[in-house]
């Protein structure tokens, strides 16, 4: 029988960035949080030593471990799910600050499109340009509306950025200038405005400069060493909850973190949680924590597995389209790319940050005319310096021997004379792309993984082609003597990495027969209870996620607030 401890006021499944922008709102507030993390404490200092590229962008130091818990995967639902059980397609952190820890810091803000999506398609250009199976649904909220909590989330973070002239309407600049340009960045600026299209530095997480936020929480400018994604970062220039969110939770006095602390089920009665119940992984100790409320903010998989192990909401049924949890799985469009082999020049590619870059959204949302083509949406086209460590990058041209001493010679001749433009396509839900408990497979403790079924449309395949080509009309205008584009997307696989921008399942909507929660994050089954993460996406757009899910954290919170004093659906 579990343990059971005294109850506080709420609990917080996960402490990554939305569960640390929760903590910290919530203590202002007054109110005692408990903070359930099933990987180890982590802090700056942990990452003095980490340029280590085999330990953590190889051996994966910061992800969880496959061998006590994964996922499950098959192309269609005609075939037999297998479990992932090594790192491929997309990785899977843990530990406290959660992804924020190991990202590269793109802080986006998804377009006012994304939102109104159904709607505005429609609109345009009529139903019929919506094909069969393919599930859109506006959100439930507006960009605009969503606005205030974008800017709350980038001063909170220290964005560092200039404005995008072909996005949504902001109230703010960014907080702190955009990052320093590198000579292929201005080769690339300069080639988008050759071809009349509207170039802007990506927005960053790594500072550009020393900078504090609101809360009084101070940090240094980045040094562009070109070690984010899979790491940590030693400078605390890189924004994580770690280094923002967490310690102003943790100077109120009112919030406690549990590390290894493995939520398992939450628990329920009367149609309201009442608590979770979670192991102890260093005692294997089964504990009840009770709360008045619920906060769940882990990773897309985890919190759709949590409402299905623990029977809350309707499942998703696919052969009827009914029921709301593990619909609308989504993922992204990431191979619509063109790399170009420069003969007589030479670029620092070993340097860099997470975030530095220069990019175009001409290409993304409804920002162009879609009537002839066999897609809708878009995605964000982009040039990053990000930083070519030794290990996992060598590309030498396609003619190019794959060994020998051709295939040297190319090695050496083109370690510093490769660019690449990457498009991050958006990804449309489809009524046969679901999340789902797998019949099979289980977890350490005998719970049932998650199972993914889900495959690449013609919609896919379309989006790609046209943003390889796109890519490709910038990098010949930047002087390439050869570009090497992606010819077609093909079937799904997910052992070569693509995204870790996994979203849906638990999704966000005006109406509780499409969607599991409200705008404020909450469920409509269970008014107590709030599911935050990129899990409430209805559908995935062409950028990273993060500063979306940062702006829903954030509206969730002052829901949470709220509801904490009257009760009571918020919606």
């Amino acid at each position: 029988m579990a343990k059971k401890l005294p109850k506080t006021d709420v609990v917080i499944i996960g402490v990554g960035w939305a569960g640390g922008i929760i903590a910290s709102e919530l203590t202002k507030q007054g109110l005692s949080v408990v903070g359930l993390e099933r990987g180890k404490e982590r802090v700056t200092e942990d990452y003095y030593m980490a340029h280590d590229e085999l330990r953590y962008a190889l051996r994966y130091e910061l992800m969880q471990d496959l061998s006590k818990e994964t996922i499950t995967f098959r192309g269609n639902e005609k075939i037999r799910a297998l479990p992932m059980r090594q790192y491929g397609s997309f990785l899977l952190g843990e530990g406290v600050g959660g992804a924020g820890v190991h990202w590269n810091g793109q802080t986006y803000r998804f377009l006012p499109y994304d939102f109104e999506i159904r709607s505005m398609t429609e609109e345009r250009y009529g139903k019929d340009k919506i094909p069969p199976g393919m599930m859109i649904q506006d959100w439930g909220i507006t960009y605009d509306k969503l606005e205030p909590y974008f800017d709350k989330f980038e001063k909170m973070a220290g964005i560092s950025g200039e404005v995008n002239p072909l996005a949504g309407k902001r109230s703010n600049e960014y907080p702190t200038p955009p990052m320093l340009h590198t000579p292929s960045m201005k080769m690339f600026v300069e080639a988008a405005k050759k071809l009349n299209l509207h170039p802007y530095t990506v927005p960053s997480a790594n500072l550009s400069e020393s900078y504090t936020n609101p809360d009084g929480i101070s940090r240094a400018a980045c040094q562009y060493c070109g070690y984010c994604e899979r790491f940590g970062c030693e400078y605390g220039a890189k924004a994580d909850p770690v280094v923002t969110v967490i310690p102003v939770a943790k100077k109120t006095g009112k919030f406690e973190i549990r590390t290894h602390s493995y939520v398992r089920r939450i628990l329920h009665s009367g149609g309201k949680a009442t608590g979770v119940m979670y192991t102890d992984m260093t005692t294997g100790e089964e504990i009840e924590q009770p709360a008045d409320i619920v906060v769940s903010t882990g990773y897309v998989f985890n919190n759709t597995r949590l409402m299905l192990l623990s029977k809350i909401g309707k499942p998703y049924d696919p052969a009827t389209g009914k029921g709301v949890i593990g619909k609308n799985y989504a993922y992204q469009v990431i191979k619509g790319n063109a790399v170009g082999f420069f003969d007589d020049q030479k670029f620092n590619l070993y340097a860099g940050a997470g975030s530095l870059g220069v990019c175009v959204d001409d290409y993304n949302g409804d920002n162009f005319d879609h009537s002839d083509l066999k897609f809708i949406h878009g995605g964000n086209i982009a040039h990053t310096f990000t930083g070519q460590r030794p290990i996992q990058n060598n590309p030498v041209p396609e003619d190019s021997p794959r060994w020998g001493k051709e295939f040297k010679a190319n090695s050496l001749k083109y370690a510093n004379s490769v660019l690449t433009i990457g498009s991050q396509g958006s990804s449309m839900p489809f009524r046969h792309h679901y999340l789902d408990l797998d019949p099979t497979y289980k977890d350490a403790f005998g719970d049932p993984l998650i199972r993914i079924t889900f495959d690449f449309e013609e919609q896919d395949r379309e989006l790609a082609r046209y943003l390889s080509d796109r890519c490709g009309d910038i990098m010949k205008e930047m002087g390439t003597d050869r570009i090497l584009k992606m010819k077609e997307l093909g079937p799904y696989e997910i052992t070569t990495y693509q995204s870790t921008h996994n979203t849906g399942g638990v999704i966000m909507g005006a109406s509780p027969d499409t969607s599991a929660v409200n705008n404020y994050m909450q469920m409509w089954d269970m008014e107590n209870l709030f599911v935050i993460g990129a899990s409430a996406f209805p559908h995935n757009s062409g950028y990273n996620p993060t500063g979306t899910v940062g702006a829903l954290a954030y509206r969730a919170a002052e829901g949470i607030v709220q509801y904490s004093k009257k009760g009571g659906l918020l919606v």
